[in-house]
């Protein structure tokens, strides 16, 4: 089990799945969790992905198994994350990597392209909002004053599988990926959960998009609940080199609806920057 132990900070948790030719020099590739979530949201990604890239799947800072061991209050912030994703890009020896983010993975991912150019060869957003409108903060607060009224009235497993039903997943969904999609995210700590709420309810990536050297491929629903067509017109004003790509649904997991085309727009995406072929005859 990867973990990068730190003085002073928390240990962080990541998962290398790695089925490359072992003579090759692979290029790094890390997959990045969004809200509340884990590396292991990413499983249905890995056989896609693995064959020719080194997959890096880290877990957010308190999540899945890195350390909660920080102060909630003060120590969840975009430049610790950012600074998180740094130690670990460090860690694997690479001068570079390539970044996907899905949802507030996202975030993180502009943030850290437009800090830290030399270190991203490309980056790919899967349903990641700017940053989170009124509208959504509305529609996950279920009535509520806030979403974090409704998480501490609702407890956080009602809460999620309320939302599941409202914006992440069309009503055929398979119930057997509702039901682990709930019982995984409810793994995590609740406290932990809410201080990355308000994160990510405070955060905005807008900012930075000029910043951003690397070409950016966006996977996005074709009319998502969080990530409006307006935020998606920021995107494409603000950064230089963008492609947008829709996924057929109005919800916002194509992550996990449809792992198989966001991968294969992802393989190419990448080794068409790298020059490689990522096909087998």
């Amino acid at each position: 089990m990867p973990l990068l132990a730190r003085a002073g900070q928390p240990a962080l948790h990541f998962e290398i799945d790695d089925f490359t030719d072992p003579w090759r020099n692979a290029p790094y590739l890390i997959l990045q969790h969004g809200f509340g979530r884990s590396g292991k949201f990413w499983y249905s990604w890995v056989p896609y992905l693995a064959r020719f890239f080194k997959v890096v799947r880290p877990d957010i800072r308190g999540l899945g198994q890195s350390s909660a061991d920080f102060d909630l209050e003060r120590g969840f912030t975009l430049d610790a994350c950012i600074a998180d994703l740094v130690a670990i890009i460090d860690h694997l020896g690479a001068d570079a990597v390539h970044f996907c983010g899905e949802s507030m993975g996202g975030i993180l991912g502009m943030v850290l392209a437009a800090t830290h150019p030399a270190r991203v060869r490309t980056l790919t957003l899967v349903s990641s909002p700017v940053f989170i409108g009124s509208a959504t903060k509305k529609t996950y607060a279920l009535g509520y004053e806030s979403e974090a009224e409704a998480q501490r009235k609702m407890g956080m497993q009602a809460w999620v599988a309320a939302t599941n039903r409202t914006t992440r997943f069309p009503p055929d969904a398979d119930p057997g990926l509702l039901a682990w999609y709930e019982e995984e995210f409810a793994r995590n700590r609740a406290d932990v959960q809410m201080a990355m709420a308000k994160l990510l309810h405070g955060a905005s990536a807008e900012p930075f998009l000029p910043r951003i050297e690397a070409p950016v491929l966006g996977l996005y629903p074709t009319a998502g609940p969080i990530t409006s067509a307006d935020q998606e017109q920021v995107l494409i004003d603000k950064i230089k080199n963008f492609r947008m790509l829709h996924m057929p649904t109005n919800f916002h997991k194509v992550q996990l609806l449809f792992p198989a085309a966001c991968a294969d727009h992802l393989l190419h995406f990448a080794s068409q920057h790298d020059g490689t072929v990522c096909r087998e005859n």
